[in-house]
């Protein structure tokens, strides 16, 4: 199942790896229907949002009261919001946080 996610992703990358300023304007068919460049990136980032979301919905009902969540976890926002709001505006990726601890 690992080998299939990773396959995916791969495939993903490489399809954007070969986008440049050449091909922007190139049409992309999915299903038979044109898109441009970010249509179809959007409408694909958009349905593997929808696939992790089935996936999170069956990890929580698998892991019930042991849910770990990915984000802000239940009754916690206040307190992020005010760890947030405590540091000046800059500019770094959302990631940024979550990869330092790990």
């Amino acid at each position: 199942m690992a080998e299939r996610w990773s396959a995916g992703w791969n495939r993903l990358f490489e399809a954007l790896e070969e986008l440049n300023e050449g091909n922007m304007d190139t049409t992309i068919y999915i299903r038979n229907q044109g898109h441009t460049i970010i249509e179809a990136i959007n409408r694909q980032v958009a349905h593997y949002a929808y696939h992790v979301g089935q996936i999170v919905f069956i990890g929580k009902m698998l892991k019930g009261n042991h849910w770990v969540s990915l984000s802000i976890p239940m009754g916690k926002s206040e307190e992020f919001n005010q760890k947030r709001f405590a540091k000046t505006k800059h500019k770094e990726h959302f990631t940024d946080e979550f990869l330092e601890k790990n």
